[in-house]
C-alpha cells in the first residue's frame, strides 16, 4: 500500500516539478492482475485500482487491515467501483453485481469477501472508498441509471456531459461522491471557472486520453497556480485548499470522486477568473 501525507500549501510554494508529482499524482494504479492501493491522508481517502486478468481478485489479499486497525477493510469504510472497460463480475458476500464500462457500483459500510473477475475485455476498475458512519444497501448504477447532466459550450471549449452516480439525487451515502465527466470532441476545458470546496477532498482519475495526447491538471491556491502533466489512467489527488482544473491538448474524460465533511454540490468557493494567477 502507497502512503500519501497531507501537504502544507505553504510548502507546495516551493516544490519543484517532481516534487509535485510525487506528492499529488499516482501514474501506475492500475498493474495487470493487481489491485493497487494508496492510502492518502487527505480526508483518509483510499484508491484502489483493479485489474483481473485470469483469476479472480479478492479485495482482502491485497489489503493489509492492520494499516486501518481494522478487522477487514469495510468494517468502518465505504466504497465506489467504476468500470472504467471492459465487463466485470463483482462478488460480496455471495451475492454477484455485473458491472459493464461506464457503470459503478456502490458498496457499503460492513460488506466484505469482496471479488473481481474479469469477463470480458481490458477489465480495469477504479475505486475510492471513505470513512462512513452507518450502513447503506450496496447498490448497482448503471450508466443510463445515473444522474445525467449536460454543461459548457463549443465556444468556450468546455462541452461536456457529466454522470453523476454516487450522488444525493441518485443514491444515499454517508459522505463518498463519484461521477464521470466525458468531454464533447473539440472541448478540452474541465471546471472552469476554477473553484475550491473547502470542505471536501476531490480525486481525478483521466482516462480516454490517446499516446500521443496529454493533460495538464491544474491545481494549488488560486493566486499561486501550478500544473501536472497527465496521462492516461492516472490519478490526481486534490487537497481542499486547491483548484482542480485541467486543459487538454485533445478530448478526454475523467473520474472524480469528493469525500468530506459534505454533500452539498453548490458549496463551492468560485474563483473569478481575473485573478487566477
Amino acid at each position: 500500500m502507497l502512503t500519501k501525507y497531507s501537504a502544507n500549501p505553504c510548502d507546495v510554494k516551493k516544490y519543484t516539478t517532481s516534487q509535485l508529482r510525487d506528492e499529488f499524482l499516482i501514474d501506475d494504479l492500475f498493474v495487470k492482475s493487481e489491485v493497487k492501493v494508496v492510502y492518502s491522508h487527505i480526508d483518509r481517502a483510499v484508491a484502489l485500482g483493479i485489474c483481473p486478468i485470469d483469476e479472480p481478485l479478492i479485495l482482502e489479499e491485497w489489503i493489509d487491515n492492520k494499516s486501518f486497525g481494522t478487522a477487514f477493510f469495510l468494517e468502518r469504510r465505504e466504497l465506489g467501483l467504476t468500470c472504467l472497460s471492459g465487463k466485470v463480475r463483482v462478488t460480496i458476500d455471495a451475492q454477484t453485481y455485473d458491472l459493464n464500462a461506464m457503470d459503478a457500483l456502490y458498496v457499503g459500510l460492513g460488506s466484505r469477501n469482496i471479488s473481481i473477475e474479469k469477463l470480458e475485455g481490458d477489465a480495469t476498475i477504479y475505486g475510492l472508498s471513505a470513512p462512513a458512519h452507518k450502513s447503506l444497501p450496496t447498490k448497482l448504477i448503471p450508466q443510463h441509471e445515473a444522474r445525467e447532466v449536460k454543461l459548457g459550450a463549443l465556444e468556450t471549449a468546455n462541452q461536456r456531459t457529466i454522470y453523476q452516480y454516487l450522488h444525493p439525487d441518485v443514491i444515499e451515502t454517508c459522505q463518498l461522491c463519484m461521477g464521470i465527466t466525458h468531454l464533447a470532441a473539440g472541448s478540452v476545458w474541465n471546471t472552469m471557472p476554477a473553484h475550491t470546496h473547502e470542505r471536501r477532498m476531490e480525486a481525478y482519475v483521466y482516462f480516454n486520453i490517446k499516446p500521443e495526447q496529454t493533460v495538464f491538471h491544474m491545481m494549488g491556491e488560486p493566486t499561486e497556480t501550478r500544473h501536472i502533466i497527465v496521462r492516461d489512467r492516472q490519478l490526481v489527488l486534490s487537497p481542499s485548499w486547491s483548484i482542480h482544473s485541467g486543459c487538454g491538448t485533445q478530448n478526454y474524460s475523467f473520474v472524480w470522486g469528493m469525500l468530506g465533511e459534505n454533500q452539498t454540490f453548490d458549496d463551492m468557493d468560485f474563483i473569478p477568473m481575473d485573478t487566477l494567477a
